[in-house]
């Protein structure tokens, strides 16, 4: 006989042990993911910083988590040899800590260590390649797995400035992994996809 076959339910309650884990899992799941009610106020995400990425296994890690917890990533491709890289990565590195951008949504960082053999190796599949670093340092936004190459940052001054870095990390925050429009309300139209209207 073809098709599906449906077995009977056993009369009995007994249920296994990895069908219990399993429902609990999708309720914690469900728990996680509700909205939270009106008259409740809405939880904070946290932001994370990982530690830097040596390697394009850590890189993916990284990636994949930010893209299923609907969190930006935010990179910072920097060198041995760089002095501005020196200056500009604590600042992001305590701007993330300290909470910036966590009323928006929340962002992940992680310094991307460009000269690392990993990273700069490798030919055309280095991760430098893929994503076209050819400054350092670069800030580069991930959102959802995909580089966010219109908001993409190599300019050492804007890297410098304080209070530019806070607004461009709100407006990453506010993507949760809806690829693009982080800036809500500035005139640009899918993200930027299609310049100002």
């Amino acid at each position: 006989m073809l098709g599906p076959r449906i077995l009977a339910k056993p009369s009995g309650t007994l249920v296994s042990a990895t069908a219990r884990k399993a429902s609990a899992v999708v309720l914690q799941t469900r728990r996680c993911h509700q909205a939270p009610l009106s008259t409740s106020a809405a939880r904070r995400a946290k932001n994370m910083v990982f530690d830097p990425i040596r390697n394009p296994d850590s890189f993916q890690t990284y990636l994949l988590h930010s893209s299923s917890a609907r969190t930006p990533l935010l990179t910072l491709w920097t060198a041995s040899y760089c002095s501005t890289c020196r200056t500009v990565e604590p600042l992001i590195k305590s701007l993330v800590e300290s909470g910036i951008g966590e009323a928006e949504g929340g962002v992940c960082f992680a310094p991307v260590e460009f000269d690392s053999p990993d990273i700069m190796g490798g030919g055309a599949d280095s991760l430098a390649m893929t994503y076209m670093i050819t400054a350092i340092p670069t800030l580069l936004s991930f959102d959802a797995g995909e580089p966010q190459s219109a908001t993409r940052i190599t300019d050492g001054k804007k890297l410098a400035d304080r209070e530019f870095l806070i607004e461009w990390i709100r407006n990453e925050a506010k993507r949760h992994g809806g690829r693009g429009g982080g800036s809500t309300g500035s005139g640009f139209s899918f993200g930027g996809l299609f310049g100002r209207r």
